[in-house]
C-alpha cells in the first residue's frame, strides 16, 4: 500500500507517554563546565499540543546576562528508530533547528548535529521525577566556541 493511501494513526504512538513526566512548568539553573557559580537561570514549561502527537517546550535560559535564549520545541515519536525527533525555533537561529531525544527510564539524552551545532545532552530525573540534573557537552571535534559544555539542574514548580 502507497503512502498517501495508508490509513493515519487513530492517536497517538503509546511510546510517546514517557515524554508526560515533562509536562509541567520547571525552574532550571546552572553552571560553566569548572565553575561553581550560578550563571544560568531560567525556566521551561511542557504540554501535549492538541491530539498528543507532539510535546511543546518553551525555554528561557539567561547565560549570565550575556546570552539569552528563548525557544520553542516540538517533539515526536519516531517509530522506525525509537526515538524522539524534535524540531527547535530559536531566537538563536534563523532556521529550525533538528534534535534527537533518546529516554531509558530516568536517563535523558538529547543530540543536535546541525551546521556548527555539534552537542549532547546527559541527564537524570530523580526517583519521584520532580528534579533533573545533568549538562550539555560538545561532541567530538565540535567547536566549543559554539556548543559550550555547561552544567543545568531543575525542579518541577
Amino acid at each position: 500500500m502507497s503512502d498517501e493511501h495508508r490509513p493515519m494513526p487513530l492517536g497517538p504512538d503509546p511510546a510517546l507517554a514517557v515524554l508526560d513526566r515533562f509536562v509541567g512548568e520547571w525552574v532550571m539553573e546552572g553552571s560553566m563546565l569548572g565553575s561553581d557559580e550560578t550563571t544560568i537561570k531560567g525556566r521551561a514549561s511542557y504540554r501535549w499540543l492538541p491530539g498528543g502527537f507532539f510535546l511543546e517546550q518553551h525555554v528561557e535560559l539567561d547565560f549570565g546576562g550575556m546570552v539569552r535564549v528563548d525557544s520553542l520545541e516540538l517533539v515526536g515519536y519516531d517509530p522506525e528508530s525509537k526515538t524522539f525527533p524534535s524540531r527547535v525555533y530559536s531566537n538563536m537561529s534563523p532556521q529550525d533547528l533538528p534534535y534527537t531525544w533518546s529516554i531509558e527510564g530516568d536517563d535523558v539524552t538529547i543530540t543536535v548535529a546541525h551546521g556548527p551545532l555539534d552537542a549532547t545532552f546527559h541527564g537524570r530525573f530523580s526517583d519521584g521525577g520532580d528534579t533533573f540534573a545533568g549538562g550539555w557537552r560538545p561532541n567530538p571535534g565540535a567547536d566549543e566556541d559554539v556548543n559550550f559544555p555547561y552544567n543545568v539542574s531543575g525542579h518541577r514548580v
